[in-house]
């Protein structure tokens, strides 16, 4: 497709007709201006004044959130010198891949269309109730999973799994969720099936899901787990960003502590924090 636009913008230039590539490029940015990141990209294949305008820093600085440097200097990390090297159509590629911060356990990166950031907490980097007596709990490796390791739980009369995050998101609302799967994936004769082995006691009481804000916001919700075997979002509420210039702690968690019966057979991957309606095009098995 590129090939044949840019064909076409030269011979209609051979030919001394007017076409594309004859548009000041001031002009041609001005419309990419009105276009959203990947719609740009799309564009710049037309021809050399439609590519050039694409890289522009004027069109790339409107796309890039209010707060990028701040999300730059997560991304780079304590090497953040290359950073003032960077075009901002550069700095926009780079925040759109994968970004871990405070470690390995946590990554952040910019949604493409509405510029906004998607993150996913491992649940190594929360605090669950009895994870370090193997009775209980033990964390295994599985592919299914973007940290490569997920908290199993065996059996257990309390569950109690909290974590935190603090950081300066771009002005939107969010969606938070836990990304679960009831049951034990494995692989066997080169096929994905699950073990049900440890499932019990979801259907007896409702898990209880929760998240708070340093500014006062609160959402709560609660529901019976179910679908062994698949990987579910379950969402815990919304959240607001009136200021992408301060940070904000968020805290979540989720609780079964009815102790009339224990619970197992459960696998807590992550947290997932995304633009409110956003859903990746992913299957339904892996990652965010």
């Amino acid at each position: 497709m590129g090939n044949g636009n840019s064909s076409a913008a030269g011979l209609e230039r051979a030919s001394g007709r007017t076409g594309l590539g004859d548009l000041p490029e001031s002009c041609v940015a001005g419309i990419l201006l009105r276009l959203d990141p990947p719609e740009i990209c799309r564009l710049a294949r037309i021809c050399h004044t439609f590519r050039a305008a694409a890289s522009s820093d004027v069109v790339w600085e409107t796309k890039l959130p209010g707060n990028y440097m701040y999300l730059l200097g997560k991304a780079l990390g304590e090497d953040n010198s290359d950073g003032q090297k960077l075009s901002k159509k550069q700095i926009f590629a780079l925040l759109c891949r994968r970004n871990p911060f405070n470690g390995a356990y946590m990554e952040f990166c910019l949604e493409k269309s509405r510029c906004l950031i998607c993150m996913s907490i491992s649940s190594k980097a929360m605090s669950i109730t009895g994870i370090d007596d193997r009775r209980y709990w033990n964390f295994i490796p599985t592919a299914e999973s973007r940290f490569h390791m997920v908290a199993y739980l065996h059996q257990i009369w309390w569950l109690e799994v909290r974590g935190e995050v603090e950081f300066c998101f771009p002005e939107g609302i969010y969606s938070l969720f836990f990304r679960l799967h009831l049951g034990r994936a494995i692989r066997r004769l080169g096929r994905r099936v699950c073990s049900p082995e440890h499932i019990h006691g979801w259907d007896k009481k409702p898990v209880r899901f929760q998240l708070s804000t340093s500014d006062g916001q609160l959402a709560q919700s609660k529901c019976y787990l179910d679908e062994p075997g698949s990987w579910l979002h379950y969402h815990v509420g919304d959240f607001a960003i009136r200021s992408s210039s301060a940070p904000i702690k968020i805290k979540f968690s989720m609780i079964q502590i009815d102790c009339t019966h224990t619970k197992g057979g459960l696998c807590v991957d992550s947290v997932s924090i995304w633009p409110k309606g956003f859903r990746p095009a992913i299957a339904s098995y892996h990652l965010f």
